[in-house]
């Protein structure tokens, strides 16, 4: 049994709007243990996202517990826990893209000769190697958002949190970048949450399969994943094993629109 990493229960959170209180999740429970990779799915307004921020502590859940490495929330961010991926790159254009990745170093008091190393060795590993003088306009959308990986990879968190980082790019480049983000994860280790809108892209990457139901946000459906761990060929999305998951998530999400809201 692998070290848990993640541990919710019953969490909720409402939200309270002008209109009224708003309630996004309900009642969640999941555990993710040391090493996973974890993709979160559903429809959008399900909380995917918002339970991603309250992993990260960007959100206070009004309700349940909520552990990251057997702390709060709050602490783990403070003990720099995760690395934090957004839907859009986040790139400064006036400052490179190793000053990019440093950027979060520099804040931390690295020195610059260990600035200098990790900036290297994560530019090397989302295979951006030689790119570090470049600014981001002169960079694709995805070699842009494997620096934005890059940077939450320089200061070595245990854990990537990864909200839709490849939604805003073509079919080709999104395979691509699924390709070198599961050998990534195999050579670094990292436990991954990752939440995503395509049932392919969570199958194909996933050790663990989180199906959430519309608003408010209850997990339907946990699936294991049955596939083998580390770097898949992509032509794994057509044999029977795939098939028969992603038939499952879709399953999930309809029987998540079953639910009264």
């Amino acid at each position: 049994m692998r070290a848990p990493v993640i541990e919710a229960k019953d969490v909720n959170l409402i939200f309270e709007t002008r209109d009224g209180p708003v309630h996004a999740l309900k009642d969640v429970n999941l555990t993710v243990e040391r090493g996973d990779f974890v993709s979160f799915i559903g429809p959008s307004g399900c909380g995917k996202t918002t339970f991603l921020r309250c992993i990260a502590a960007l959100e206070t859940p009004t309700g349940g517990d909520l552990k990251v490495n057997s702390m709060s929330a709050e602490a783990a961010r403070k003990a720099r826990s995760y690395g934090y991926v957004f839907q859009a790159a986040g790139l400064y254009p006036w400052r490179t893209i190793a000053g990019n990745v440093k950027l979060p170093l520099e804040i931390m008091g690295f020195t610059k000769a260990e600035q200098e190393e990790r900036v290297a060795k994560v530019l090397s590993l989302v295979d951006l190697e030689g790119f570090g003088k470049k600014y981001p306009w002169q960079l694709s959308g995805g070699m842009q958002q494997r620096a934005s990986i890059a940077r939450a990879l320089a200061f070595d968190a245990d854990i990537l949190l990864m909200d839709e980082p490849f939604g805003a790019l073509d079919e080709i480049v999104r395979d691509k970048l699924n390709e070198e983000l599961l050998k990534l994860w195999s050579a670094t280790g990292k436990t991954i949450g990752f939440v995503t809108h395509s049932i392919p892209e969570a199958v194909y990457l996933s050790t663990k399969i989180v199906v959430m139901s519309p608003r408010p946000g209850r997990i339907t459906d946990v699936i294991e994943s049955p596939l083998p761990r580390g770097a898949r060929p992509l032509e794994i999305r057509d044999t029977p094993e795939f098939l028969e998951i992603a038939h499952r998530v879709r399953e999930g999400l309809r029987a998540g629109h079953a639910y009264d809201a």
